[in-house]
């Protein structure tokens, strides 16, 4: 019997990029002007390319999955505010790699004001550009950064015949950033979507799971399920780490057989119209939790279930890491990987050589999504509705002589993704079981 299918949500319609578009040349001076890249082809090896994955930033901006396209906002232009240039009409290519959607294409399809052929773009460009005094590019961006430059001299050349000098550019980055960390109806949609597909993967992935597989072999259950239930494949690599491997952070090798009475880390999300969905589950091997498994285990658990409770609006990460490192030291503690008060050893720090990371990040087009987790230097940023984020503290404890060695070589982290909602938050990723008894029961041969 084939898996089910799960029902896909809509796609982003062009009414909400072209509203995208509106508010970020609403923030920006009158005689301003955005020009951001999209993406390009990456060579593999010799003529064959990386599977293309447009820029977050213009996709979020434009809805547009070809590569070597660029978007030029400029307000108040009369012919539209909106122009993109885009890959040739070429039949050649075109029999070769499919079908380019041309200018023609663009403004039927995607709602552009106007746009232009990259053949066009050398004569095009600079007249579009041409008086506006500054421009608003992404800064980390070499293609914008030389069209940029291109324009000052450009601008330079014209000051003797009245032309208004270019001043500069400025990263538009910061603005487009801050506009993706509130997710709308739509992106939520999308995310919950990718979610579940991650969760099903997930899974799928447990019920496999038995002694002399190797880690690749869960991998690819997890990533034929991503691809079955129409995602793009993984957001980001797949981690299979099975015992002593799942202390390696960003385990990504995969090769090493599973062994009887150990632990798998499972960190695998879907990539679906672009979203990220990102799960992280610690399970046995075998489906039973031995009993040193068992305790470390529900430390992070506890620790990981009272954070996800903590989230809601006005809440911010910052008191949600640090009451989720007041749990798991005070567990390290109980289990005698650490010793002495628990504010002693947070302040110490001693913690940090079983839990390393940040309890929480951003998700969204980008699997660590962009947006400023502070107001300023000081200031956390407080949650609000539309804000996505996951919950993932962990522990990781050392092969060492120096740790009792019912613990050694053991790494457990538990993901999941979370929306932030008027009332708290919603659980994207409640489908795939993390308590123990659960996760046995699913796994019962």
């Amino acid at each position: 019997m084939l898996p089910e299918l799960l029902p896909r949500p809509p796609a982003i319609g062009n009414e909400e990029y072209r509203a995208r578009r509106d508010a970020l040349i609403a923030q920006l001076p009158a005689n301003a002007a955005v020009v951001l890249p999209g993406a390009s082809l990456v060579t593999r090896s010799h003529d064959s390319e990386y599977t293309f994955r447009q820029n977050s930033d213009f996709y979020y901006l434009t809805g547009i999955t070809e590569p070597d396209a660029l978007l030029v906002l400029l307000p108040g232009h009369d012919a539209g505010q909106s122009i993109v240039f885009c890959q040739d009409r070429d039949p050649t290519m075109e029999a070769w790699t499919g079908r380019r959607l041309g200018a023609r294409g663009v403004e039927a399809e995607h709602g552009i004001d106007q746009a232009f052929e990259n053949a066009d773009r050398e004569a095009q460009l600079p007249a579009l550009l041409k008086g506006r005094e500054l421009l608003y590019v992404p800064l980390d961006n070499p293609d914008a950064l030389g069209i940029a430059e291109e324009a000052f001299s450009f601008a330079q050349v014209g000051l003797r015949r009245g032309r208004a000098p270019l001043k500069g550019w400025l990263d538009v980055s910061a603005l487009i950033h801050a506009m993706r960390l509130i997710k709308s109806e739509a992106e939520i949609a999308l995310l919950r979507h990718a979610a579940a597909i991650s969760a099903k993967a997930h899974v799928r992935a447990m019920q496999a799971s038995r002694p002399g597989l190797y880690e690749y072999q869960l991998q690819a259950e997890l990533e034929h399920e991503f691809v079955w239930q129409g995602g793009s494949g993984p957001a980001y690599s797949t981690i299979v780490g099975g015992g002593a491997n799942a202390c390696v952070l960003h385990y990504i090798e995969n090769r090493a057989a599973l062994t009887n009475d150990s632990l798998v880390l499972i960190d695998a999300g879907a990539e679906f119209g672009l979203y990220a969905g990102d799960i992280t589950r610690t399970f046995p091997v075998n489906g039973r939790f031995t009993e040193a498994q068992r305790a470390l285990y529900q430390v992070v658990l506890s620790a990981q279930e009272r954070a996800v409770a903590a989230i809601k609006p006005g809440a911010t990460l910052v008191d949600v890491h640090q009451n989720v490192v007041k749990d798991l030291t005070a567990g390290l503690i109980a289990l005698g990987l650490l010793e002495g008060d628990v504010q002693a050893r947070i302040d110490d720090e001693s913690y940090r050589r079983f839990y390393l990371h940040s309890t929480s990040h951003w998700l969204g087009l980008d699997v660590h999504d962009v947006g400023s987790y502070r107001l300023d230097e000081k200031t956390p940023r407080p949650l609000v509705a539309g804000m996505v984020l996951t919950i993932e503290p962990g522990l990781y404890i050392p092969d060492a002589e120096d740790v009792p060695p019912a613990y050694r070589g053991i790494g457990i982290r538990i993901e999941d993704n979370v929306v932030v909602t008027n009332e708290g938050y919603e659980n994207l990723t409640a489908g795939v079981p993390k308590g123990m008894a659960d996760i046995e029961a699913l796994m019962v041969k």
